[in-house]
């Protein structure tokens, strides 16, 4: 039995959301919302014409000037702390990253 791509991505992405949600949300249980103000996100090399690339886009990723696909704040969390957002982008690295082992996706962050 085949799984469409489709699926696969949206179930991947979802349980993305929900490791970096998690992981964010350890991080500032354990050293509060502090640190410096940034941002955090989840770059896939991957064109966006690609059967991969359209199902990225359908599940939240958007084209990068840089190149690749971008989802910007993966844990979908308010706080301002980079290491706290970089900690959810981390965690959703390792999901996609167990579910297409050969993706070339990576977490990135920046100051605010």
């Amino acid at each position: 039995m085949s799984v469409d791509l489709k699926e696969l991505v949206e179930a991947a992405v979802s349980q993305g959301r929900v490791e970096a949600r998690r992981k964010t949300e350890q991080f500032l249980a354990q050293y509060g919302d502090r640190d410096a103000c940034g941002f955090a996100w989840v770059t896939v090399f991957e064109k966006g014409s690609t059967k991969l690339g359209k199902a990225l886009v359908a599940n939240g990723f958007r084209k990068s000037y840089s190149g690749g696909l971008e989802l910007w704040d993966p844990s979908n969390s308010f706080t301002q702390s980079i290491s706290a957002k970089e900690a959810g982008a981390e965690a959703f690295v390792a999901v996609m990253k167990n579910t297409f082992p050969t993706m070339k996706v990576y977490a990135n962050s920046r100051m605010d």
